[in-house]
């Protein structure tokens, strides 16, 4: 199914239906402020799995997630005065903050270190479904097994076919991955270098 979405103003009832899904355990593709991602609920042991299986990726390298605000990051990892400080400043953006995870985070989300990849991406949609669902949800790149990212949701619609359940229109992206950020220890490390500016680590 795919389905185009306001990213202005998203249509709260075009909302709830990609909800609803994703309460009932399905994996829909949605836009960000970077590219198109691909995820479920955190909080869904099987729809992770499912994610892992279609995205043919190993368990042992936890997906990102995305909430909805600081406030919400707070919830699910341990944010240091100096880790809120920075991401204050930059969030919402495209920046992938990795953080020791919370008691909140599934097992199945964490590195064997207990870190975890969190996103607040500046964008309506991504951020109304979280908000909505009431967890944050998982993200991994929309790619092909060759690695190729998809910018283009029709496109994307047609490789996955019935194995994600809704794919989410929402105009163009940048197509250009988030910056990942470490600030385990208060020690910030430039894992990747994408969209956000990263001057402020260097």
């Amino acid at each position: 199914m795919l389905v185009q979405i306001n990213p202005i103003n998203p249509q709260p009832r075009l909302i709830a239906k990609a909800v609803q899904i994703l309460k009932d355990g399905g994996i829909i593709a949605y836009p960000t402020d970077t590219i198109y991602g691909i995820g479920c609920d955190i909080m869904n042991k099987k729809a992770i799995e499912k994610v892992y299986r279609l995205m043919r990726r190993d368990q042992n390298k936890p997906f990102s997630f995305i909430c909805s605000d600081l406030t919400n990051i707070s919830q699910y990892a341990k944010v240091s005065n100096y880790a809120y400080k920075t991401m204050r400043r930059l969030l919402p953006g495209p920046y992938t903050f990795i953080l020791e995870g919370s008691k909140m985070v599934p097992k199945i989300m964490l590195t064997k270190r207990k870190t975890a990849g969190i996103r607040v991406p500046d964008h309506k949609i991504c951020i109304k479904l979280v908000e909505d669902l009431g967890n944050p949800i998982i993200s991994t790149s929309a790619s092909h097994s060759e690695g190729e990212v998809f910018d283009n949701p029709s496109l994307l619609h047609d490789h996955f076919g019935a194995a994600i359940d809704m794919v989410i229109d929402g105009g163009p992206v940048s197509g250009e991955p988030s910056s990942v950020i470490s600030l385990i220890n208060d020690m910030p490390e430039i894992l990747r270098v994408g969209s956000g500016d990263v001057s402020l680590f260097e």
